[in-house]
């Protein structure tokens, strides 16, 4: 979709560029992508939010590491193979001239249609299985997990009181809750959260109201974040952010920048992680943040499943 406000002479070198024939690109694009955090330090990261949770000071935090490796390749080419390979309902592929974004998020942060407004929150993760019996298999395990389960329902409670602040008193509502969503390479759980405007609600209360998400930070919000900058040792940068549009009327659609590469000087930066709760295992965290980049794996041409033991690490 192109959105212009400019004359009708000012778009016509978008149309004719839109119009042209897609590039193409048949070579390698890189990798092997790597941790650029230790695993040492990432287990010890996961045991200081254990003992945060443990003195009751937050319930959940969206604890994530970052990824590296070299891409051979334009940024554009990876984002054409990521949407061939792994298609989901929020791609994007952003030029900013020294950096260009790559999105391939599965998740929907906040849409608006006049005066309905819904999030649908992720939070919960298994791989997907070889056979149609294991992936089965996988998907009940994960519907019926009782820690993932646990991660899901406080941020459904999250973002049912966000959108509380903004909506009219008795409209919030879980209109799908923990739902099995299934993508290429894993599945997800995910419930959707909708209400009903106030008349006085614009779009700078609405965000002030909801962002960032629920499921990228924790609970309660303000606490969880702060204890993101003391243990994530570099800025999210575009991630965990949003991208998406915004119509004259009023209406929006944004998804979270989740699963979102960024791209300069001839490297990808790709973070990944997840929500530690009290009953949360370190080791299961770490492969957990390792399975969420199994697109980008796929798409830099390694093996998906390559184990995280045998990747080099800062």
């Amino acid at each position: 979709t192109l959105l212009c406000s400019d004359t009708r002479a000012a778009r016509v070198p978008w149309l004719e560029r839109l119009a042209a024939p897609a590039p193409s690109w048949n070579g390698p694009l890189g990798g092997p992508l790597a941790p650029l955090l230790a695993p040492a330090r990432y287990r010890d990261a996961v045991a200081r939010i254990l003992g945060y949770l443990a003195a009751g000071d937050v319930y959940q935090v969206n604890l994530t590491q970052p990824f590296t490796a070299p891409l051979l390749a334009p940024a554009w080419a990876l984002a054409a193979r990521l949407g061939r390979q792994h298609p989901v309902p929020y791609g994007a592929y952003l030029d900013l001239g020294s950096t260009q974004l790559v999105a391939n998020s599965p998740e929907l942060f906040l849409r608006r249609r006049g005066r309905r407004v819904e999030t649908r929150p992720i939070k919960g993760t298994r791989p997907r299985g070889d056979r149609p019996s294991d992936d089965a298999a996988l998907a009940a395990e994960l519907l019926h997990d009782p820690k993932e389960r646990a991660e899901h329902v406080m941020i459904v409670d999250l973002e049912r009181n966000d959108l509380g602040r903004v909506c009219e008193v008795g409209t919030v509502t879980v209109e799908r809750y923990a739902a099995v969503e299934n993508h290429p390479t894993v599945h997800h759980l995910v419930s959707t959260i909708a209400g009903r405007l106030r008349p006085e609600v614009g779009l700078a209360d609405l965000l002030r109201a909801t962002f960032p998400g629920g499921s990228i930070t924790g609970a309660p919000k303000v606490r969880a974040m702060e204890i993101i900058r003391e243990l994530e040792p570099w800025p999210r940068g575009p991630y965990t952010g949003a991208f998406g549009f915004l119509d004259p009327r009023g209406d929006l659609e944004l998804g979270l920048a989740i699963r979102t590469a960024c791209v300069t000087g001839g490297t990808v930066r790709y973070h990944a992680g997840g929500g530690i709760v009290a009953d949360s295992d370190p080791d299961r965290e770490l492969a957990e943040a390792w399975l969420k980049t199994a697109a980008l794996r796929r798409a830099l041409g390694e093996e998906p499943r390559r184990g995280f033991e045998l990747c080099s690490s800062g």
